[in-house]
């Protein structure tokens, strides 16, 4: 049980519909996040694994620590495992909760809470005067991985959407303008996607969800030379600004993963990123299927660049994820993940894989 301090966020989804507009956009808030309070919220997740043999879990944790928009907490668990070991991937620095259980063990099981704060975030790009990135970072966020190359017709399409800029921070909005164009958000994808830019690009089949999209358009950005990243989480919260397909819609977030992206731009640093939102709005804010200029997706267009809701949890930056003590490895780290008997489970099944997340506002 979410403790009685805890508000949860089915009644902080009560309060927000009422911000939701009757009769159309114009009476919700104008889509402007901007820094100011910050929210408290406690993540729940649940595994009780299923299957016959050896067993063994990662569940990633809250490792994303920016000032100006998220403060990791303290997490915590209860488990039957034999091992429950907090572990730091030692390139990009996420965490996840390491659990073997012994062999035999009828009913493998674990509750890891995780507390952690958030506040909008929205970049002026009238003021500069950031530090630079450090040369480790810089190098780190311009690599290639396994399924984002930046070379090929990775680069040759960067170069044509941005043809004739010469900022990082023109090229990078000129890139995102034709991700926006260009995508559409693919219904039928499961989960999130898988993030295969290349192959993407290659078939012409430029459909998927947020880690297709967003994962597109950070490959284009480094094959330019600009510092990119995908940050994987979840949705904890309903949107304040009328958007329902922008927020999680209760406290069950079991399929309310999420990830976004960030581009460096010197004078500015870490630019909150979200052409896979835009789409997302095109596809399923009601009515659903809304045309690239309806008011909404215009809003929604003109924000993602700069700009987002602090209604969302950033695990980690990770690509390319080996899982300590197994033989598997990850493209990113954004679902819980399990093996049995040496078999990692389909952590796009929470039902089979027996898995739920809930997510609550601490209230002040």
């Amino acid at each position: 049980m979410i403790d009685r301090r805890i508000m949860l966020q089915a009644g902080a989804a009560a309060g927000a519909a009422l911000l939701l507009p009757r009769h159309g956009f114009a009476q919700a808030p104008a889509f402007a996040p901007k820094p100011g309070t910050w929210r408290d919220f406690e993540v729940v997740t649940r595994l009780d694994l299923a299957g016959q043999g050896k067993a063994q879990a990662w569940i990633p944790l809250p490792s994303v620590d920016e000032a100006a928009w998220i403060r990791p907490g303290k997490s915590d668990w209860t488990t039957n495992a034999a091992s429950a070991e907090p572990v730091r991937e030692p390139k990009y620095g996420a965490q996840m909760l390491h659990l073997v259980f012994k062999d035999g063990e009828a009913a493998p099981s674990v509750e890891v809470r995780s507390r952690f704060s958030l506040r909008d975030r929205a970049e002026d790009f009238a003021v500069g005067g950031t530090a630079a990135l450090a040369e480790a970072d810089r190098k780190l966020y311009l690599e290639a991985t396994e399924l984002m190359p930046t070379d090929g017709i990775v680069r040759e399409t960067a170069e044509k959407a941005a043809a004739g800029k010469a900022s990082d921070a023109e090229k990078a909005r000129a890139i995102y303008q034709w991700v926006v164009e260009n995508t559409f958000r693919d219904a039928r994808t499961r989960g999130c996607g898988t993030g295969d830019v290349a192959s993407m690009l290659r078939t012409g089949n430029l459909g998927g969800k947020c880690a297709d999209l967003n994962a597109l358009y950070v490959a284009l950005v480094r094959s330019v030379g600009i510092p990119a990243r995908d940050i994987y989480g979840i949705r904890v919260a309903p949107s304040r600004f009328g958007y329902a397909s922008l927020g999680a819609g209760s406290a069950t977030i079991t399929k309310a993963q999420h990830c976004r992206a960030e581009v460096w731009l010197e004078g500015h640093g870490w630019v909150a990123t979200d052409p896979a939102d835009v789409r997302k709005v095109v596809l399923e804010e009601p009515p659903g299927n809304n045309a690239i200029d309806a008011p909404k997706v215009v809003a929604a267009r003109q924000t993602l660049f700069g700009a987002w809701e602090g209604n969302w949890l950033g695990y980690n930056m990770a690509h390319d994820v080996a899982l300590p003590g197994s033989r598997h490895k990850v493209a990113f780290l954004m679902y819980p993940q399990a093996e049995v008997a040496g078999a990692l489970l389909d952590c796009l099944d929470p039902d089979g894989f027996r898995y739920a997340i809930k997510s609550a506002e601490i209230a002040a």
